[in-house]
């Protein structure tokens, strides 16, 4: 099986960072794995004395084959994460993308590989996600939803080339073709607000970007039904991060499920993702999506009974 190469980004979290690399390390297969890591440089001179711990921690314990970019400016995460990708997607065809504050598991380079492998010639796939948020609805192995969290995820040179950097592009875009409720998730999530704040320099996202990019190619993001990756930053310590707990969830050691072998959104997904945002992020009620016809309604874990329609989520 053909390796994809691992993309590492960090700039000054040095003890997350310890905690990615060695998890990361876990994984046999890192041996024969390429490795890049991008260390960003200081925004300013109160920044050096993390981003120096943040080096000292790369070469202490990065794996002995990697090959290390200390940048001397901060490209910012965006730009750094759209550079690095493309530059690892031009030379391996692949490539799995993994932040400072990811603690994954030991069968997380296996999943990503072989899902690269399986979906390889599948145009519609574009995304490989290895988090999946916690949900009380029963879900396959592996299921596909337009949206691709981003904490930890890989992807082929044949999709990132569809990246569209411009967010102005993608905001007029998405409205031309009336599509906003959709891009949002049946209304229960703030994407498209999100895309116009980039679009105004109030943020700076290369993740709402992809997704919307992806969004208008019609793409796919495949899905764990248990993620094989956390993420330990929201606590207070990153640029772009709160501080919660409520993304935290169970890991698996290793996927051994099975692939979705049609390519198509999953309405439990949809339903799971909706579920677990209901209360945690937008004030008013939204409306479960219509179901195709003789679908069933999904059923919860805890409970073995269907969703109760009668309670819009958010």
């Amino acid at each position: 099986m053909k390796l994809a190469p691992v993309v590492i980004f960090a700039f000054n979290r040095p003890k997350h960072l310890k905690v990615t690399l060695r998890t990361l390390k876990a994984n046999p297969e890192i041996q024969n794995t390429p490795v890049y890591i991008y260390c960003d440089g200081p925004r300013n001179n109160s920044d050096w004395k993390n981003v120096l711990k943040t080096r000292e921690v790369i070469l202490k314990e990065a794996p002995h084959h990697a090959e290390v970019s200390m940048r001397g400016t901060n490209l910012g995460l965006a730009n750094s994460i759209s550079t690095g990708v493309t530059e690892a997607c031009k030379k391996h065809g692949r490539a799995i993308i993994i932040e400072d504050d990811l603690r994954l598991s030991p069968g997380t380079l296996d999943y990503f590989n072989r899902a690269l492998t399986h979906y390889e010639n599948e145009k519609s796939v574009m995304h490989i996600s290895g988090y999946m948020f916690p949900s009380d609805i029963k879900l396959p192995d592996t299921f596909f939803l337009r949206e691709g969290t981003c904490w930890g995820w890989a992807t082929w040179d044949r999709a990132w080339k569809h990246f569209n950097p411009s967010s102005k592009e993608l905001v007029a875009e998405i409205e031309k073709q009336k599509r906003v409720s959709e891009f949002n998730i049946n209304d229960s999530m703030f994407f498209m607000q999100m895309l116009r704040k980039q679009a105004q320099g109030e943020i700076d996202s290369w993740a709402i970007r992809w997704y919307a990019s992806m969004f208008l190619q019609n793409g796919l993001s495949l899905h764990p039904r248990t993620s094989l990756i956390s993420n330990d930053g929201f606590d207070g310590s990153g640029v772009h991060c709160s501080v919660t707990n409520q993304y935290i969830c169970e890991i698996a050691q290793k996927f051994d499920g099975e692939f979705a072998t049609n390519p198509q959104l999953s309405m439990d997904g949809i339903y799971a993702t909706m579920d677990f945002r209901k209360n945690n992020f937008l004030p008013n009620k939204k409306v479960w999506p219509d179901l195709l016809p003789d679908q069933p309604v999904p059923l919860r874990v805890s409970t073995n009974k269907p969703v109760d329609r009668s309670i819009p989520p958010g």
